[in-house]
């Protein structure tokens, strides 16, 4: 599912309370479960957020040990963190990255190892805010692809409306902290009318009329 509008729409601000990062007033459920302290835990180890800006995400000397810093929080076996950290870094096409310091990839390159911190804890949920922002086309494609291969269901917030496109059967606009049009991609990213009252613009170029 795609979520989009246009800025200060409420788009992050909803994803950031999808696993209780951000609690506001009012009831709210993951999964059959309610958002609560107690609850925590249970529901982040099935709901995972990839932050816009990589470096939100990654803050240990090593790749491997960002990567493996969810798991090891689960308790995992070592051997189990040892076997997701290297099959969420082969999923992001990082398998090389393991020892290597995060300050020292290209933006892409961290874009892609904050996705395996979070593929690496098995989500039944993936949320992604603004997934292929600042990436140069290359590096767009390279993550469009990952995404595809990916199973979880997943809600992703972007402006990047051809991405939307590509990787999602469902989306729905918010503006002003609401939900003004949910509906299948096709119907909802070709109206031009709908995407314009709500300061958005068509996937992709018209021809020009003859």
């Amino acid at each position: 599912m795609a979520l989009i509008g246009p800025n200060g729409a409420g788009k992050s601000t909803l994803l950031l309370h999808l696993n209780g990062i951000l609690r506001g007033e009012g009831n709210l459920q993951i999964l059959g479960l309610p958002v609560e302290d107690r609850r925590l835990r249970d529901i982040r180890a099935q709901v995972g957020v990839v932050f816009q800006d990589p470096d939100d995400q990654l803050f240990l000397p090593t790749v491997g040990q960002d990567v493996a810093f969810g798991p090891a929080n689960m308790g995992l076996p070592k051997e189990e963190i040892e076997r997701r950290v290297h099959a969420a870094l082969a999923a992001v096409g990082l398998p090389e990255a393991v020892d290597r310091s995060p300050h020292h990839l290209s933006f892409g390159q961290k874009k892609r190892a904050a996705m395996a911190t979070v593929l690496a804890m098995g989500p039944a949920l993936l949320v992604l805010d603004e997934p292929t922002s600042n990436l140069d086309p290359a590096g767009r494609r390279q993550l469009i692809e990952i995404l595809h291969a990916e199973s979880s269901t997943m809600i992703v917030a972007t402006h990047d409306l051809g991405a939307a496109y590509e990787l999602c059967e469902r989306v729905i606009i918010m503006d002003r902290g609401r939900i003004v049009a949910d509906g299948p991609r096709a119907a909802i990213l070709s109206d031009e009318r709908l995407l314009a009252a709500h300061d958005l613009e068509l996937p992709f170029a018209r021809a020009p009329e003859p």
